[in-house]
């Protein structure tokens, strides 16, 4: 089989422990160190004087991560390879360990580099899946206030459009520090921007009671058949 790598190294990561497998011209040198920094950069050094022209490894969860943003740094060649891709290439034999079979492999260039964007690009991901992340979150939490307004049957949403702006907060700050009513006065000193002029020019929206809601039929109004309030 071709030989497209001299020398390589294929990386077995776990939580806690790194073993790597250098292939120097057919000859394995399988050696473990530590997930910490120093450790990694030991593991840096050692294939960086070995000469090595290719790194593998599998994207393990998490873990291939600090590895990867390492030997960026310092200049090593490296590719990330699927862990399904590999399962399904043929030949495979149980007692051979992991990180022999991706030196194997990546030697005779067997194994397909997944994509990994550029160091920018992936910072630029971090900030906004985080961005993202506090925003759903605090969706959430306005949610959860609403359902437990309504539950109080506090109609604050009726009157403002944001129950997280300014005036809705002190006006929850008013609800939570005193059971006792605030008068439209009150109110209209808490508030802030548009939202004092709409109270102020406010019609009245108050609907005058039927007659037939009397508890007794006013004179003149009497029917014949079943008065409603019976």
């Amino acid at each position: 089989m071709e030989v497209v790598y001299r020398c390589c190294c294929g990386i077995d990561v776990h939580k806690k422990i790194i073993v790597a497998c250098l292939n120097n011209g057919g000859e394995q040198s399988l050696r473990g160190f530590g997930t910490t920094t120093s450790e990694i950069k030991t593991l840096a050094n050692w294939l960086t004087e070995s000469g090595c022209e290719m790194i593998a490894m599998e994207s393990t969860g998490v873990f291939w991560k600090p590895l990867y943003n390492l030997f960026e740094l310092m200049d090593l060649d490296t590719i990330v390879v699927n862990a399904a891709h590999m399962k399904a290439l043929p030949g495979r034999k149980t007692d051979v360990k992991d990180a022999e079979w991706i030196a194997d492999l990546l030697r005779h260039g067997l194994l397909r580099a997944s994509y990994i964007p550029s160091r920018e690009q992936r910072e630029l991901r971090e900030i906004t899946r985080y961005r993202k992340s506090l925003t759903e979150e605090r969706s959430r939490e306005t949610n959860r206030l609403q359902k437990i307004l309504e539950g109080a049957n506090i109609k604050l949403d009726s009157v403002v459009k944001d129950i997280n702006g300014k005036s809705a907060r002190k006006l929850l700050e008013r609800i939570i520090d005193d059971d006792i009513p605030a008068s439209e006065e009150e109110v209209s000193k808490m508030v802030h921007g548009r939202l004092r002029s709409k109270l102020a020019h406010r019609p009245c929206r108050c609907r005058q009671v039927p007659w037939w809601y009397s508890p007794s039929p006013p004179a003149g109004r009497a029917s014949a058949t079943a008065a409603p309030w019976l």
